[in-house]
């Protein structure tokens, strides 16, 4: 819950009055709440709950379907997660009637593709009963909170706007292209969207032209290619010197990605110290590389033990940042030699 509302303090008696709208009451029950300034963006605005700023695609009718389909809500967190975003930040979500009568205990509801607020009175009062308005809400909170769990898990910082391009990435790094809508696709490529039954004249159809979800899967293509040679010639030795792994291509990917210290933009592919990987006076390979801010990555150098004790060990975070790049398909194995 966000509220804004005007104090009014009584200094005698040293303490401070609230006057929330009446349907606010239901909010305040015994709770703590965090009290802080009123923000410029916000000033001049009325007293009472400040609404969550929704993702702009959670409101595109093309994506609904999408957004609000079992395998997304599964793969963010499920209908548990679902549930408790909408108990944070919903109150009762009843508005049929303004100014009716809403209970303070809350209870949240699954209807159809989402999952509604709603106080005990109006959830005794419509339950088991149809709502459009209601079942319309419902549905507006899983494309909000499947939106924002989309931002969150992509890394991208607090307040970021996910963008279409974004969104689309994130499903094809999850195996999920397939459930993608086709204007969609057709839009985040730059390619006319043809609707199912469009009539085409002779002279307008390429027998070479490829459908978007090819387009989009060729479209895919690794930073980093591995190929795996179990007969290769140094197996026979006892003790082989590894060769120092250079790819630029995966330390520019590294680079783009979030730090592991702060989370914010990373600046620098750190090459790992210690743990073996490197020698004397030689860095780590490119494959044994974290993404690091230039401050978490001065920190670091600085003082490698309390860095690592605060955000943890460097083995641990190359493996992390490997399995990610496995999962994203910047590294592919290969079995060509």
């Amino acid at each position: 819950m966000r509220a804004l509302l005007k104090p009014y303090p009584q200094r005698d008696l040293g303490i401070v009055l609230l006057r929330p709208p009446a349907d606010m009451l239901q909010h305040f029950s015994g709770k703590r709440l965090l009290i802080t300034d009123e923000p410029a963006d916000l000033r001049g605005t009325a007293d009472g709950l400040v609404p969550v700023e929704a993702q702009p695609l959670s409101r595109e009718p093309r994506l609904a379907i999408f957004l609000t389909s079992e395998p997304i809500i599964n793969l963010v967190g499920g209908w548990d997660a679902l549930t408790l975003w909408v108990k944070r930040n919903r109150g009762c979500q009843c508005i049929d009637f303004g100014g009716q009568y809403h209970h303070h205990e809350l209870v949240q509801s699954r209807r159809g593709r989402g999952v509604v607020s709603l106080c005990w009175s109006h959830d005794n009062e419509y339950h088991g009963k149809g709502s459009v308005k209601l079942d319309a809400a419902a549905w507006a909170n899983a494309t909000e909170f499947v939106s924002e769990m989309i931002r969150a898990r992509s890394r991208l910082p607090a307040g970021h706007q996910l963008t279409l391009p974004e969104l689309c990435w994130w499903a094809i790094s999850n195996g999920l292209a397939s459930h993608l809508p086709e204007e969609i696709i057709c839009e985040a490529l730059g390619m006319r969207y043809r609707p199912p039954g469009e009539q085409m004249k002779e002279s307008d159809i390429n027998p070479g032209e490829r459908e978007p979800r090819e387009v989009l899967a060729s479209n895919i293509k690794p930073v980093l290619a591995l190929m795996i040679d179990p007969e290769a010639p140094k197996t026979n030795m006892k003790n082989p010197k590894p060769d120092k792994l250079i790819h630029a291509n995966y330390t520019r990917w590294i680079k783009k990605q979030p730090c592991c210290g702060c989370g914010n933009q990373a600046d620098d592919p750190h090459h790992i110290t210690g743990n073996g990987l490197g020698g004397m006076g030689m860095k780590a390979s490119d494959f044994h590389v974290i993404p690091l801010c230039r401050r978490c990555h001065d920190a670091l150098h600085a003082d490698t033990s309390k860095w690592e004790e605060e955000f943890g060990s460097q083995a641990d975070l190359v493996i992390k940042t490997q399995n990610r790049a496995i999962a994203l398909g910047v590294i592919f194995v290969t079995n060509a030699k």
